[in-house]
């Protein structure tokens, strides 16, 4: 693993210069026609115009110029304004291209970079879902249409994950592939009763450590081992269980309910 970025500009808070619209420039630059520099982005012709045109006002005076005249009718160039931006595009990009290398370097010589970076990326994702487990994939079982993705969390816990096919391969996973296994709270259910049959392959023991009551809804921490596992359950259910903190219950979980992230 390395560590790699794209460079956009910002201006008043609103992105100004991304890397196709920088793209976009180059090819103007190149061709003097809009239509086509678009096809060769690719950008559909009304994609390109309203990318120039939120450019031109957002940097406060035209980047790209129309033309009239000459045996294509006119077509379109970079003001030189324009060709000044994207001269100072080109040489940010090398610098930054410098130090990306040169941090790179820097980092190689560690022996967990790839285990430490996996772990910033991890700790960076900002999802909705509650439950979020770091594991590793043990074995895949594919079928016509989906997998079975079969899952090991850090404490050991097994967890059975159901993708298509399509999601394996565009994922690139593979036996010892780490990954984050996601699910909401709300598809989690709780039992007490441990030797209940029940058709969910997600079947996972613990205690309840933490417990909060709103208005409608409960919802329970369950520590899992070395994991926890979050669930959001009604009222209704929670008196009708009869649960409090430091009670054993199974948190039960579809493995259709589980997606992945990588």
């Amino acid at each position: 693993m390395k560590i790699d970025s794209a460079i956009s500009f910002t201006q008043d808070n609103k992105a100004v210069l991304l890397e196709k619209r920088i793209r976009l420039l180059e090819l103007i630059e190149q061709y003097g026609s809009l239509s086509k520099a678009a096809k060769e982005v690719p950008l559909s012709y009304k994609a390109a115009w309203d990318a120039i045109d939120a450019m031109n006002n957002l940097a406060g005076e035209p980047l790209v110029i129309g033309t009239t005249g000459g045996s294509g009718g006119g077509g379109s160039m970079l003001s030189a304004y324009g060709k000044e931006v994207l001269h100072t595009y080109r040489v940010v990009a090398a610098k930054h291209q410098q130090f990306l290398a040169s941090l790179n370097e820097t980092l190689g010589a560690s022996p967990n970079l790839d285990k430490n970076l996996a772990t910033i990326q991890r700790i960076s994702m900002k999802l909705s879902a509650r439950n979020q487990l770091a594991c590793s994939v043990t074995d895949i079982k594919v079928g016509a249409v989906n997998s079975e993705i079969v899952l090991q969390t850090r404490s050991g816990t097994r967890l059975v994950s159901i993708i298509t096919n399509d999601s394996v391969e565009r994922l690139s996973l593979k036996k010892g592939s780490d990954v984050i296994a996601i699910f909401k709270a709300n598809a989690v259910l709780i039992a007490k009763d441990s030797t209940m049959k029940i058709s969910a392959r997600n079947q996972l023991s613990g205690k309840i450590v933490a417990l909060t009551q709103g208005s409608v809804n409960a919802e329970l921490t369950v520590s899992v081992g070395d994991d926890s596992v979050t669930a959001s359950i009604t009222l209704d259910a929670l008196n009708e269980l009869s649960l409090a903190t430091g009670d054993s219950v199974t948190a039960i979980i579809k493995a259709s309910s589980i997606i992945l992230g990588v």
